[in-house]
């Protein structure tokens, strides 16, 4: 069986992405297990529980996976309106995740955890580290959507061309399983 040049080009960008989220998971791994490591010390917070706007944020980030799956869907049906629309209703439900991250760590410092300096713990400096480096990869994110947003207006994507959106939807979905995973490691492991 022979395959075409848009079915290798095809598979050798998903390829690379797949590199790419599986460093990105190693690179959490490896924070998740020092954190794991570093709870044994004398300093680590005893009993620290995240703000339940994180729980509120969590929602968020999941519904926009599904939004960004429906705008995937709408497009392979050809209803590039309501594509659009969906892409919009993603990028909306991103912004407030963002929001509502900000506005829990708000809700740490007023409580009296401060993520550095003096103050700071060790706990509260490697929820920093964590959340923080998932939110440099969800601007990451946001970039991809902004382009696939981009592009939807300069009508780039058909239901026959879809792979930029395949690949941007691929990576959405690992961004929000990761913060999952963070949100859920974080609130089970204390």
């Amino acid at each position: 069986m022979e395959i075409n040049e848009k079915e290798r080009n095809s598979r050798t960008k998903k390829m690379m992405l797949w590199f790419g989220m599986i460093s990105m998971a190693m690179t959490f791994a490896g924070l998740t297990s020092a954190y794991v490591v570093s709870s044994s010390r004398e300093d680590w917070l005893e009993g620290f529980q995240l703000p339940t706007v994180f729980s509120l944020s969590t929602a968020i980030i999941l519904l926009s996976s599904l939004t960004f799956y429906f705008a995937k869907r709408t497009l392979k049906q050809g209803k590039l309106n309501q594509f659009k629309s969906m892409l919009w209703f993603t990028l909306l439900l991103t912004l407030a995740f963002v929001y509502f991250q900000f506005q829990g760590f708000g809700e740490i410092i007023a409580s009296g955890y401060y993520f550095t300096g003096a103050e700071s713990s060790i706990t509260t400096s490697f929820l920093y580290v964590l959340v923080l480096l998932h939110l440099a990869h969800v601007a990451a994110g946001l970039l991809v959507l902004t382009v696939v947003l981009i592009n939807a207006y300069r009508n780039q994507y058909s239901s026959d061309k879809t792979l930029g959106v395949e690949l941007a939807e691929l990576f959405w979905h690992f961004l929000d399983f990761l913060w999952l995973y963070l949100f859920v490691f974080v609130t089970i492991y204390q």
